[in-house]
């Protein structure tokens, strides 16, 4: 799964934007799945995640976690702003054995570093190689630095653009903006915490 791969922006801004996502194989491991990614929402909550989602259900900015959780019907995502609490999560999650597969997108060596502390290694690394074709037509790198937090491309440009505006005029804080646009990514691994620091940034 590489969705959360392609996530834009300085070192010192993606040293705080973790998602982790818990699928299975289908024709391997999908019997009885369900009940292992209901495990992972749980343990999720109990390490300050900013975000986290049932894939069909969706995401916290949505629905309580309660309802999520019992109505979880696919793979499991959250994501987390700082490598201490993504490291407490993988070592309970280690410790569940949950036996379904577990992305973590991030600064390759400050997870590798989680990793390692939680007593895990990982089985293979995928990069992103960027953007190819015309560029020229895309958003400003700004924008894209919130818009590629949604790995399917949900969060449109120009509802950044308008959430910016409600900021500038003082109809919104960044917090209530990273907070609307959250929704729109129904699969959950949008950072909102992230988002805020950004939108306060660039309205600016």
């Amino acid at each position: 799964m590489t969705h959360t791969l392609h996530r834009r922006g300085s070192r010192e801004s993606l040293k705080k934007d973790y998602a982790v996502i818990m699928l299975r194989a289908v024709g391997i491991n999908d019997q009885d799945y369900l009940p292992k990614c209901q495990e992972f929402l749980r343990i999720a909550s109990r390490h300050n995640p900013v975000n986290l989602a049932s894939e069909m259900k969706g995401n916290i900015y949505e629905f309580p976690l309660e309802e999520i959780i019992a109505e979880a019907k696919g793979d499991s995502m959250c994501v987390f702003d700082n490598p201490e609490n993504l490291t407490a999560f993988l070592r309970e999650l280690k410790e569940a054995d949950l036996g379904l597969s577990v992305t973590v997108s991030g600064i390759f060596e400050i997870v590798d570093e989680c990793f390692e502390k939680a007593g895990l290694k990982h089985h293979t690394a995928n990069f992103s190689l960027g953007i190819w074709g015309k560029t020229e037509l895309l958003p400003s790198d700004d924008i894209l630095e919130i818009t590629t937090m949604c790995g399917h491309g949900m969060i449109p440009p120009s509802l950044v653009q308008a959430m910016l505006r409600a900021i500038r005029v003082g109809r919104m804080t960044p917090r209530e903006a990273a907070k609307f646009l959250a929704p729109n990514c129904t699969c959950g691994v949008y950072n909102p915490a992230r988002a805020a620091e950004l939108l306060a940034k660039m309205a600016k």
